[in-house]
């Protein structure tokens, strides 16, 4: 494991190096971007708003009966925006971007496309983890917002439309707004980012790492998505405290 994260740290280092070649690659940037968008807006909206409705489910009663309706926009606010959206987004696309990435690159791996690149005298790094990793890194802030959006309009209809809660739209978004600040939004993309960076580099990297037939190419993406997930978890926790103690 440690091996594996020194590797990816290197490759990390090396796709930073390449930064300056993105421009020669915007085509497949771009492309890149708008498959993951694409493919993974409408399960990300459906995902945050069940999620953002079922924080108001659960928390919504309990805070009535102790008469604190008002803290249910607050509750649901800060939980979408600084951990839920975050984790939960990269989570997905872990397992729907991640994954198809690993497959692609070591099925390549596999069948020597990568060696012909080589051969050819064309940059592995700068022609397939460079544009995947931009593309990657910069969908999921985006896919985050609108999670985060969709997710605080999942909490307010389920606290409108449940009688155990009862209190206005206009309450809740109220609320809502009074605990809710741009530092809180920063901290959610923020994070995102970050994570978006680590699936990158996970996902390219165990591609890349693919040896042997077909079998070992699944392998390679179930490993890709154990691992993402670990770290996503694991970073998670020290991001959070880092943003606390600057607080």
């Amino acid at each position: 494991m440690i091996r594996s994260i020194g590797a990816m740290i290197l490759l990390g280092w090396q796709t930073l190096q390449a930064l300056p070649h993105a421009w020669r690659q915007r085509d497949k940037v771009l492309s890149a971007f708008f498959e993951i968008g694409n493919a993974s807006l409408l399960m990300s909206c459906i995902l945050s708003l069940f999620i953002g409705g079922v924080l108001a489910l659960q928390s919504g009663p309990v805070l009535v009966e102790r008469g604190l309706p008002f803290v249910i926009g607050q509750l649901v606010g800060l939980s979408m925006c600084k951990e839920l959206a975050p984790v939960m987004m990269s989570i997905l696309i872990a397992g729907r971007v991640g994954s198809a990435m690993t497959a692609e690159i070591g099925s390549m791996q596999v069948y020597q496309e990568i060696d012909a690149l080589k051969t050819m005298k064309i940059d592995p790094i700068r022609y397939l983890v460079l544009p995947r990793m931009i593309a990657i890194s910069a969908a999921l802030p985006m896919l985050v917002i609108f999670a985060i959006l969709v997710g605080w309009l999942g909490g307010g209809l389920v606290s409108v439309m449940n009688h155990d809660i009862g209190i206005s739209y206009q309450s809740y978004m109220s609320n809502l707004r009074i605990a809710v600040g741009w530092p809180d939004l920063i901290h959610g993309v923020s994070k995102s980012t970050i994570f978006g960076v680590v699936i990158g580099l996970v996902s390219c990297y165990q591609g890349m790492q693919t040896s042997g037939g077909p079998r070992a190419i699944g392998a390679s993406v179930t490993q890709s998505v154990v691992k993402s997930i670990v770290f996503i978890l694991i970073l998670d926790y020290f991001v959070t405290r880092l943003f606390v103690y600057f607080e």
